[in-house]
């Protein structure tokens, strides 16, 4: 058979098993058992049992599963209260006043969480009320929350991060490190246009709270202290060299174990509950990442990632054009796969394709969570369209509605990170 004729065959058989509603990882692993028993002379039984033992054994991996749990430990402290507590203050001058909570409350929450997700409903179980309460409109809460909640993505640690350096092989610590800058501008995105959205509806922003002065505000600040000190603990630990991004996450772990301690929310049930929470996740995740383990294996038996990589080769697409399609075909594939799934499946198809055209892979791995966070704000699976619908009880297209300018942003970003790629590039080429 030919390519494009085994290519449509297998396609086919991965959006049939996914329809039927088979978990993606053993779709995964079913598609590539297809094309290894129809398509190569390698034992498909004992290539898969290899494959997946080593993607589920692999050291650099640990990292995942505990970054997951620091997350899970987090989601049940009084973090959040806090949090809102020492940066209402701040932001109250500011055109969109408490507004930016949702844009900084994520960014702050991102570099101790790594799970947009665990963001989204983290902040958002602080802000919403609160902004509600005050007489916010709905529709612009909603959608930053949505947007700013893709920021746990981008700012590291990030769960997609670890699984991009361990699919293309590149440094989980520098790539941690090309994350900071791009967070900072894409926050700052979101901050800018709260900012002009309420210079254009000031009716519709209600009154400041009560204007505190400078001591009151650095005296509120305190609040903020415990995430700040977590922040460091695993960031520092990362970028002095002290520690790996594994043995980080460990110590993420026993801070956030403390945290909790301190703020008495640590109890039996609500370390059992954070245990099981991040071991059913994990195992959602490193399912998906076996199966997309042993199909990359069987795609590089048949031969098709060598062959897709000529064909888009032989096309004399530039590097920018490369980018736009590639761009376009993660959008277009995120609407039916997370995050996770969308960089396992096709990293081993597309890393030849970026290879050849002289990409630098720590700057492609921002360009990818980039491109990734905005499926995690596109119907119909956008991760973070789900959270909120399941807190706000609004239908999801309206959701994805307000939620549309973000993504605009969004696209801004992947264009300035294209224009001005040292955003990526500075602060690792300086480890």
């Amino acid at each position: 058979m030919s390519d494009v004729a085994i290519t449509t065959l297998l396609i086919v058989a991965l959006f049939a098993l996914l329809g039927s509603g088979v978990w993606i990882g053993l779709t995964l692993a079913g598609v590539a058992w297809i094309g290894m028993q129809l398509f190569s002379s390698r034992p498909a039984g004992d290539a898969m049992a290899i494959t997946v033992w080593g993607s589920a054994s692999s050291w650099t991996l640990t990292a995942l599963p505990l970054f997951i749990w620091m997350g899970e430990i987090l989601f049940r402290t009084k973090l959040s209260e806090s949090m809102f507590r020492g940066l209402a203050p701040w932001v109250n001058r500011l055109p969109g006043r408490l507004l930016h909570t949702n844009v900084i409350g994520c960014a702050i929450f991102a570099a101790v969480s790594g799970s947009s997700a665990a963001t989204c409903a983290t902040i958002g179980k602080m802000t919403l009320p609160e902004l509600g309460k005050r007489g916010y409109p709905d529709e612009i809460t909603i959608g930053s929350l949505a947007g700013a909640g893709t920021l746990g993505l981008l700012i590291p640690p990030s769960i997609i991060m670890i699984v991009y350096g361990v699919s293309a092989d590149v440094s989980i610590a520098r790539l941690f490190v090309a994350g900071i800058l791009p967070g900072i501008v894409l926050a700052g995105l979101f901050s800018g246009y709260l900012a002009i959205w309420s210079i254009f509806n000031r009716d519709r922003v209600p009154p400041p709270d009560r204007l505190m002065d400078l001591p009151e505000r650095l005296y509120e600040s305190r609040h903020l202290i415990p995430v700040m000190l977590l922040i460091a603990a695993v960031l520092g630990s990362i970028y002095s060299g002290f520690a790996t991004a594994t043995e980080a996450a460990a110590v993420g772990v026993v801070g956030s174990l403390a945290l909790s301690l301190v703020q008495g929310s640590l109890n039996w049930q609500t370390f059992r509950d954070s245990l099981m929470g991040a071991t059913r996740l994990y195992c959602m995740i490193a399912l998906i990442l076996s199966g997309a383990a042993f199909l990359t294996l069987s795609m590089g038996y048949i031969g098709l990632p060598r062959h897709l990589a000529a064909f888009v080769t032989s096309l004399g697409l530039s590097p920018f054009m490369l980018i736009v399609a590639l761009a376009v075909f993660y959008i277009i594939l995120g609407c039916f796969l997370d995050g996770i799934s969308m960089v396992v499946l096709t990293m081993g198809v597309i890393l030849p394709t970026v290879t050849a055209a002289k990409l630098d892979l720590i700057w492609f791995g921002i360009f990818i969570v980039v491109v990734v966070e905005m499926a995690q704000i596109t119907p119909p699976v956008g991760f973070n369209l789900f959270v909120l619908q399941g807190m706000t009880g609004r239908e999801i297209t309206w959701i994805a509605k307000v939620t549309f300018p973000f993504f605009l942003l969004m696209c801004l970003m992947v264009l300035l990170l294209w224009w001005f790629p040292q955003m990526a590039t500075w602060l690792p080429s300086h480890m």
